[in-house]
């Protein structure tokens, strides 16, 4: 079914940048003109003006748990319909060679040429409706795992946010609109503990949000 490429490489994750690029307004709370907040490895970090944080994209498809899952259940079903579809083309491949045969050696006559043509014929189209129905059911399921991707990382943005006060949190990706990002501002290990912590449903707790360094 070459017509069904699973895209999961920006997938569901290609409209959820919008997301991440939002202004979040929930949080106006009057801050100190310089916040910090802390890297990867638990130094303090000094933010000034906006606080703004990033997700990467590619890290978090690598170990978003749910989402690999639901990407091998894709892509397994994908090699079966195509085995299902490549078995009933050669099956009917080798009657075609065998009927075409039957003709040859003259163990047919014209009616039955005719008529086992015409069966032929409405296998074909069996099989291309088959094609295009398994293909939109594939593609329809697809957009619908991608909504729900979606849906889950904007529950838990919108959950995760609440604490953090984030004015931005932006996505970042290797070949994104996002030329260089300051590592100090990755907050995806966050995102992908929390969202594996309870399968991406918006629950997981969520560390204590980070205080002004009393020194500045």
């Amino acid at each position: 079914m070459k017509n069904l490429p699973i895209v999961f490489s920006s997938l569901a994750l290609i409209g959820v940048a919008i997301l991440f690029g939002m202004n979040i307004k929930s949080n106006k709370k009057s801050r100190p003109d310089v916040i910090t907040t802390k890297d990867s490895t638990g130094k303090e970090v000094v933010v000034a003006g906006a606080r703004i944080a990033f997700v990467d994209i590619d890290t978090l498809e690598s170990n978003y748990d749910y989402f690999k899952k639901r990407k091998v259940e894709f892509e397994n079903r994908q090699k079966n319909i195509d085995a299902e579809l490549e078995k009933m083309a050669n099956t009917l491949q080798n009657e075609y060679a065998g009927l075409q045969k039957k003709a040859q050696d003259g163990l047919m006559t014209q009616a039955e040429g005719e008529a086992a043509q015409q069966r032929l014929m409405a296998k074909q189209q069996e099989l291309e409706l088959k094609r295009q129905n398994l293909g939109a059911k594939y593609l329809k399921d697809q957009d619908a795992f991608n909504k729900e991707i979606h849906d889950n990382l904007h529950k838990y943005i919108e959950q995760y946010n609440a604490e953090k006060g984030y004015d931005y949190i932006l996505s970042y990706s290797k070949d994104g609109s996002i030329l260089f990002a300051n590592k100090d501002l990755d907050v995806t290990q966050d995102i992908i503990d929390g969202m594996n912590a309870n399968k991406g449903a918006g629950k997981a707790k969520i560390a204590p949000k980070p205080k002004p360094n009393p020194g500045f």
